[in-house]
């Protein structure tokens, strides 16, 4: 929706108007149909703010907004249920001037405080300045779908939508080698041990279903506001688990549908997104075409042409297709990196930038997409693993009857290594064995390092976590490592090209519910994501609903930079203290690039 900036400071000479602008004007791509900037009387409080308009077009939903004399705010993002809340609000006696979600997201926060985040079915990323109070309130969404970074100095408190933003008014840029250890040693763009952290030193992020309390610059409060529970278990059977999950699916969809703009979906052939366009068809008014923007890889054996084909043909559809090559994902590497900011995976991203490049030259402003769906509903090849290792402890006869149907479902015969069942029961030792492995018998990534650094950095202890149940490690997943990357992917591509994302799978009541669910509903005869499967099968070609392999978004030669990109990346490396040139390690040269652009983006 927008792109959000602020200082909070007791010393007015930071919050004027020209470091506000600076920081906005950087980041205007995210909104380019306007700005505003507000400053308190005191001169303690500035916020800024770049506006991508989607509900209520008119001047009444520009921001910052003010609320009942008391209340000020800067808003990313939307609130998909403020029709419902609004009228809940009416009830109450509260009154409004415009028909934005910002302005109902305020008399909200009046009524409950913190507690109104228990209530929003959204993506957001927001501060609220209280002048009764003297406070500032900021929170970010549930799974992070909207960026909240910040920087903390001794008399002010600086927050934005993108780090260039803080950059822009003079915050260092400085590469946060722990990070740069990580990602180099076992290509991990997260810290699971700070997750606070991001590439560069001195600038945080607001987690995911957190949020902040400032008074006079400083922060008092950092609160996690909601969480998974992993306890909670349904007990209702087959037949009411698919109609709830029908139901909460097609509401999220419903509610993500709300624009005054236009709305289109990404398609890539897959279930996931396949099933979010089949369904907007069910839904949408009869005089409505929907709008699907796929990438295309010509005589590349993982293009899925034929299915987004099947898709369009079964639904009232307008597809439009951008046909890519590896020449032309190379020619976005930096440019995609301008905008992520930190190092992303592969050039599958690039794609994803071409995707929305597309949306926005048929004058799209929202799409719907299908992320999240793998990480609640174990879409993932590996997650197969964790659902043997509940098995083995749990039922024994039940494992070797899903063994088999995997087997005979896939045609292979699935890898149980000596040291399965050992993991089963003791899933901590494996961590353990690993980091006295690593300590006896050096890994091979130790080489690539020049020894000042490694000597710093390396613990020889994996930064990863080896669930024995599968709740457990789509937990991880959701909210620890894997989505929240995705997300930033996401964000940062279609707000580059000033467009917006929205995600139906990642509705915490679809979740919740999900998670609620035994095993058998994600994952059951060798068949992943089965709840969807079967709640989609009379509506999706079957062909798509019963596809067996996880292709995943991957285009040709996906992490390959070819060979002046990737020596001039190491001697950048080498000349900053990090890689040893001799010992550079081939495989990784995807990751030395987008390494070296920390030092010099």
């Amino acid at each position: 929706m927008c792109g959000i900036a602020g200082v909070l400071s007791l010393n007015p000479n930071k919050t004027n108007l020209f470091v506000l602008k600076q920081m906005t004007d950087s980041i205007a791509h995210r909104g380019h149909n306007g700005d505003g900037h507000w400053i308190n009387e005191d001169g303690t409080i500035g916020f800024g703010h770049r506006r991508l308009s989607i509900i209520d077009l008119s001047k009444n939903g520009s921001q910052p907004m003010h609320y009942l004399n008391r209340y000020t705010i800067v808003l990313n993002g939307e609130i998909y249920n403020y029709i419902e809340l609004k009228q809940e609000l009416q009830k109450k006696g509260y009154q409004f001037k415009s028909n934005s979600d910002t302005e109902v997201l305020m008399a909200l926060y009046d009524l409950k405080k913190e507690k109104c985040l228990d209530d929003i079915d959204g993506m957001f990323a927001f501060a609220i300045w209280d002048n009764k109070e003297r406070l500032t309130f900021c929170a970010r969404d549930r799974f992070g779908e909207k960026p909240f970074y910040y920087h903390q100095t001794n008399d002010a408190f600086y927050f934005a939508s993108e780090m260039k933003a803080l950059w822009a008014v003079g915050i260092k840029k400085q590469p946060n080698e722990r990070r740069v250890f990580l990602y180099l040693a076992y290509n991990t763009t997260d810290d699971i041990k700070n997750p606070i952290s991001t590439f560069y030193k001195d600038i945080f992020l607001l987690e995911p279903a957190h949020y902040l309390i400032i008074k006079d610059g400083k922060i008092i409060s950092n609160t996690r506001y909601w969480d998974i529970d992993l306890s909670n278990k349904s007990t209702i059977s087959h037949n009411e688990a698919k109609e709830k999950f029908y139901f909460l699916f097609e509401q999220s969809i419903k509610r993500r549908l709300r624009s005054d703009v236009p709305v289109g979906s990404c398609l890539s052939g897959g279930l996931d997104s396949s099933s979010i366009v089949s369904i907007i068809n069910k839904v949408k008014d009869s005089n409505q075409t929907q709008k699907t923007f796929s990438a295309r890889f010509k005589d590349f054996n993982k293009d899925e042409g034929k299915r987004i084909d099947l898709v369009v043909k079964n639904n009232d559809v307008e597809s439009y297709q951008v046909f890519l090559t590896p020449e032309m994902l190379v020619k976005e590497i930096d440019n995609v990196f301008y905008y992520q900011e930190e190092p992303y995976g592969s050039t599958s991203i690039v794609a994803q930038w071409y995707v929305m490049k597309l949306v926005k030259e048929n004058n799209i402003t929202v799409l719907l997409d299908g992320q999240g769906a793998d990480e609640i509903l174990a879409g993932y090849i590996g997650y197969f693993r964790n659902f043997f290792s509940s098995l083995i402890l749990s039922d024994k006869n039940k494992f070797q009857r899903q063994l088999s149907e995997y087997n005979n479902l896939h045609n292979t015969k699935y890898n149980i290594e000596n040291y399965f069942w050992l993991h089963s029961r003791f899933p901590h030792l494996r961590h353990r064995l690993r980091y006295l492995r690593n300590k006896i018998v050096k890994p091979d990534y130790i080489s690539q390092f020049k020894s000042d650094f490694i000597h710093e950095f390396d613990s020889y202890e994996e930064p990863f976590e080896y669930p024995n149940n599968l709740n457990k490690a789509l937990y991880i997943s959701a909210t620890k490592r894997g989505l929240n990357t995705l997300l930033r992917y996401a964000d940062r591509n279609s707000m580059a090209n000033g467009r917006e994302v929205r995600l139906p799978f990642l509705n915490h009541e679809l979740v919740e519910f999900v998670f609620s669910l035994s095993d058998e509903f994600k994952i059951n005869n060798g068949w992943t994501k089965v709840i969807l499967r079967e709640v989609m099968k009379d509506i999706l070609p079957q062909e798509v609903c019963w596809q067996k392999e996880k292709i995943g978004f991957e285009p040709p030669n996906c992490t390959k930079v070819g060979s002046d990109m990737a020596n001039q990346a190491i001697n950048a490396l080498a000349k900053n203290g990090i890689i040893n040139p001799k010992h550079a390690l081939n495989r990784f040269t995807w990751d030395y690039y987008q390494t070296s652009k920390l030092y010099s983006l």
